[in-house]
């Protein structure tokens, strides 16, 4: 990991279509400047992603980040603008009608572009020193995109040394701005804004009651949207919305509380509840006090709120993959509203 003393230094690395590592408020990202179509291959091998799975573009929060979203986006609906307005700077990421000129590899060919403007001060200071010319004959650098900095479908990074542990082999000189541990945790709520209303796409903090609140407008799912259109709507591509992502090397299980306590009885006739040298096999992941747990099982409690939890559970799994374990059992979230971010990382992390 390159530690630097002022921004310039990581804003250079960019400008000369490099990689770096970036501080958000949700997760590190791995970026690259959105228009240097070859910058943002080198994201792409570095992280072994499919070119054709878009990226997020971040930019800097001038005119509360308006003017960032309109050089690559070819329209912005009311409902969105409105969103900005409420949103941004923040942890809300909006799919838009591309404009052609601009982020192609970024956004994986697609027509459309995933655009974000964060909320991290460090991340703020390396895009606004991009807006600016480094020299009279310079030009500006709009947008970094950055997905998370981790390898594909892996758990994402909420601290430098994670994202220096995921590339220390593969990019040994990558810079990495440290911006301290990710206030939120996970990565950003997805909504399309390409098909006449607001869709989610992937949740995130800002929940769908606060976005309708801002909107004036239901905000559907895909599969809510087919069924009420009676038609095939092309949903685009996004960041973080595949069947299986956010996973650990160590396989992941659902469980309620109940289902919990029983596999916990029953792993008791077959490991020793006290003494034993051996290391923990299965961690554990619960709200629920747990009775009778063997001292070989590794346990973590999860917060009771949902925010705490959304702002560990990463860490949490990478803590269990350091401890080599081959089993994670975590206690399903609440299925109330704001639990809604922290469900879906851990489904696919399960999948």
């Amino acid at each position: 990991m390159v530690k630097m003393l002022s921004i310039t230094p990581y804003a250079d690395a960019i400008r000369a279509g490099g990689l770096l590592g970036l501080p958000t408020e949700t997760v590190y990202g791995l970026g690259a400047d959105a228009d240097n179509d070859a910058a943002v291959a080198q994201i792409f091998t570095a992280k072994g992603r499919p070119a054709d799975h878009p990226l997020i573009v971040h930019v800097a929060d001038l005119d509360g980040g308006l003017s960032g979203a309109e050089h690559y986006a070819a329209e912005i609906p009311a409902f969105a603008r409105a969103l900005i307005r409420a949103f941004w700077p923040g942890a809300l990421t909006l799919i838009l009608p591309r404009r052609p000129a601009v982020g192609a590899a970024a956004a994986g060919g697609q027509g459309s572009i995933g655009v974000r403007c964060p909320a991290h001060p460090s991340a703020q200071a390396v895009l606004r020193a991009l807006r600016e010319p480094s020299t009279p004959n310079s030009s500006i650098v709009w947008g970094i995109a950055a997905p998370s900095a981790n390898r594909f479908g892996r758990v994402s990074p909420t601290t430098a040394a994670h994202v220096a542990s995921e590339f220390h082999d593969q990019i040994p000189d990558l810079p990495i701005l440290d911006g301290g541990a990710c206030t939120l945790g996970i990565e950003s709520t997805i909504i399309d804004c390409t098909r006449g209303q607001p869709i989610l796409l992937r949740p995130g903090s800002i929940s769908r009651t606060q976005i309708e609140a801002v909107c004036g407008q239901r905000v559907l799912s895909n599969a809510e949207l087919e069924l009420q259109s009676q038609k095939d709507l092309q949903a685009p591509k996004a960041s973080g919305t595949l069947e299986s992502h956010y996973a650990p090397n160590a396989k992941v299980r659902l469980m309620n509380a109940q289902e919990l306590q029983t596999a916990v009885d029953l792993l008791g006739s077959v490991m020793h509840p006290k003494g034993g040298e051996s290391k923990p096999s299965i961690a554990v992941y619960t709200r629920s006090t747990l009775q009778k747990v063997p001292l070989q099982v590794l346990v973590r409690r999860m917060p009771d709120d949902a925010e705490a939890t959304a702002q560990q559970l990463f860490a949490v799994l990478r803590g269990f993959d350091d401890a080599q374990v081959k089993l994670i059992w975590v206690e399903t979230p609440p299925s109330h509203p704001e639990w809604e971010g922290v469900r879906d990382r851990l489904q696919r992390a399960s999948a």
